[in-house]
C-alpha cells in the first residue's frame, strides 16, 4: 500500500503547514508593530461588506483573487522546483 504512505505523508505535510501558518498568526497579532503590515487584508477595494440592522454580511472577492494567484505562483515555482 505505497499509495497510503504518500497520502499519510501529504496530510503530515498540510498539517504541519497549518500549525505554522496558525503560529505565524498569533505572532504577528502580538508583536507591536506586525499587525498594521497586514491590516489591508480583508479591506481591499472589491470585498463586499453589507451591514443591515441584525444582519451582517462580508465576502472577500478581491482578497480571495489576490491569494488565489498568490498561492498558484508560490505552488508553481515549488512544482518547479521539485521537478528540475
Amino acid at each position: 500500500m505505497p499509495e497510503w504512505t504518500a497520502l499519510g505523508k501529504v496530510l503530515i505535510g498540510i498539517g504541519m503547514g497549518i500549525v505554522v501558518l496558525g503560529a505565524l498568526l498569533i505572532a504577528v497579532d502580538r508583536i507591536p508593530g506586525l499587525g498594521s503590515v497586514f491590516g489591508w487584508l480583508g479591506k481591499l477595494p472589491g470585498d463586499l461588506s453589507l451591514n443591515r440592522d441584525n444582519v451582517s454580511f462580508y465576502f472577500p472577492i478581491a482578497t480571495s483573487l489576490l491569494l488565489s494567484i498568490v498561492l498558484s505562483l508560490l505552488f508553481y515555482i515549488v512544482r518547479w522546483f521539485f521537478h528540475r
